[in-house]
């Protein structure tokens, strides 16, 4: 195993003047990175941070960020990337619960200052920024003029290296523990699979603080290759603009991300021929979707995958040239990791049938930090339950049929969000849609769904249940159909069904 870390410092020392990130106008080189990597990790151990010590990094995508995360590793402490759009009253708790000893936030973020107020054990603070630096935080820049660099600490592969909050789309949040193992198996799973090298570049738009964005950060960063920090999703065709100027190679992103460019930008337009390689994961993207993409960017390799942070990023990865022959498919297992299908009495599952993914391998979790009950529950003999439902077909490819908690019980049926969400957005006019089960005194649940499209489309709802009857069985068919102007998602961009299910009544609109 090598640590990520020491990737980073074989290329500073062979070629130091290549190009590393680049955030704006700002750019830093590999030599740089690493230099400024070592004198942040000089500063913590000068400042009574030991090793296994926690560091909290609040920042947005940035090059203190990766500095900070390189810096924690080389002072043999783990880094703690927390939301920077949280506010304090979720910032606090985590803090408490991770127990940090160091805070690197942006100088002037009011909800982390508020966050660290409230925290009555002292943290050592650290302040991004040129301006706004209180009389409780060092400046970054004299945290890295603190002290002269030193020999890094050394710690073993099982260590934890890497604290990610979770709370999904339900439920309270979870601190998943990564070990530099962790890390670097799900790097070296992905770096061959889309085979990266270090003449690859990417636009990068996802959040480093989830397990999607960091691993695009050090599977990139791990080759040598180029990463474009991009943090303007408001103005999609921004992005699209940077990706054609930087000649980017690749691009990343969630389902939501990549519906956002299609809907709204003339991608035929710019000049996006340098592009290699896309990569889709968090949450399920609709084969049509997918197709729409193909097509507006053929000269791309889509790469559909499926992972969980509690596997570090990646389970499975869909070959591109396999797309058409099976459609929905979110592949094969990665390298180095089983995944098998199990039934509710824990027997495997039949090819075809539906039951609940487990995952075993080398890029699973360590569990959860200081939670040994929910640590428990998923991880059980060695196999990690995913809480997803899915099956296999007679090739050994996964399909998934979302998650087991938002599986929809109508009568005497189990429905799977996933198969009506795909059967709806085939329609040419759906930007987005979700389906969540509604209660009914009769049937317990009924299916309604939720639909985003443009204002001339709204009055659509028999349209939408006349599709419906032509691609999927009578009790599968929406009974309620609501037009929204957004869906609710997380900050990773996962639709939070809950909160579907309980704002609104179970009402048509048309």
């Amino acid at each position: 195993m090598i640590p990520l870390s020491s990737r980073i410092e074989r290329i500073a020392r062979v070629e130091p003047g290549r190009r590393a990130i680049a955030e704006g106008e700002r750019r830093i080189d590999y030599g740089t990175l690493w230099a400024q990597a070592r004198a942040f990790a000089a500063f913590l151990r000068a400042s009574g941070i030991d090793a296994g010590d926690r560091v909290a990094v609040i920042l947005p995508n940035c090059i203190e960020a990766v500095v900070a995360c390189h810096g924690c590793w080389l002072a043999g402490a783990a880094i703690v990337p927390l939301n920077a759009q949280a506010r304090a009253r979720d910032i606090a708790p985590w803090l408490r619960h991770c127990a940090a000893r160091c805070v690197v936030y942006q100088a002037g973020h009011r909800d982390s200052e508020l966050a660290l107020e409230a925290i009555a054990e002292p943290i050592l603070r650290v302040a991004t920024g040129t301006s706004g630096v209180d009389g409780a935080s060092i400046a970054w820049a004299d945290a890295l003029a603190a002290a002269a660099p030193s020999a890094p600490v050394e710690y073993q592969a099982s260590d934890l290296a890497m604290i990610l909050y979770t709370s999904g789309t339900t439920g309270a949040p979870k601190g998943v523990m990564l070990s530099h193992a962790n890390l670097a198996a799900n790097v070296d799973s992905i770096v061959r699979y889309l085979e990266l090298g270090k003449d690859d570049s990417i636009v990068s738009v996802l959040p480093f603080y989830y397990s999607y964005g960091a691993s695009v950060l050090h599977t990139h960063l791990s080759v040598g290759a180029f990463l474009v920090i991009e943090a303007n999703l408001v103005f999609p065709h921004l992005m699209v603009e940077t990706m054609a100027r930087e000649r980017v190679s690749g691009f990343s992103g969630v389902p939501s991300t990549f519906l956002l460019l299609l809907n709204r930008v003339p991608l035929a337009n710019y000049d996006l021929s340098s592009l290699r390689y896309l990569t889709q994961a968090g949450g399920a993207m609709a084969p049509a979707t997918a197709q729409r993409l193909r097509e507006a960017l053929p000269q791309a390799r889509l790469y559909i995958m499926y992972g969980q942070t509690e596997a570090t990023a990646r389970l499975a990865w869909m070959p591109p040239e396999r797309l058409d022959e099976k459609p929905g498919a979110v592949g094969m297992p990665i390298d180095g990791v089983e995944l098998v299908v199990r039934r509710e009495n824990g027997q495997p599952a039949d090819v075809m049938e539906v039951g609940e993914v487990h995952a075993r391998g080398p890029n699973v979790m360590l569990g959860y930090w200081r939670n040994p009950e929910a640590t428990a529950a998923v991880l059980q003999d060695g196999w990690l339950r995913t809480g997803d439902m899915g099956h296999f077909d007679a090739d050994g490819f996964l399909y998934l049929a979302g998650r087991r908690s938002d599986m929809i019980k109508t009568g005497a049926h189990r429905v799977h969000p996933k198969d009506v969400e795909e059967a709806i957005a085939e329609l040419p006019w759906i930007a987005e849609v979700a389906v969540v089960g509604v209660d009914d005194d009769t049937l317990g649940q009924v299916i309604k769904a939720f639909v985003v499209t443009d204002a001339e489309h709204r009055s659509n709802a028999n349209a939408i249940k006349a599709h419906c009857r032509e691609r999927l069985a009578a009790y599968k068919i929406p009974k309620f159909i609501e037009f929204v102007d957004a869906l609710p998602k997380t900050a990773s961009g996962k639709i939070r069904r809950t909160q579907l299910t309980a704002t609104t009544e179970p009402r048509e609109v048309s």
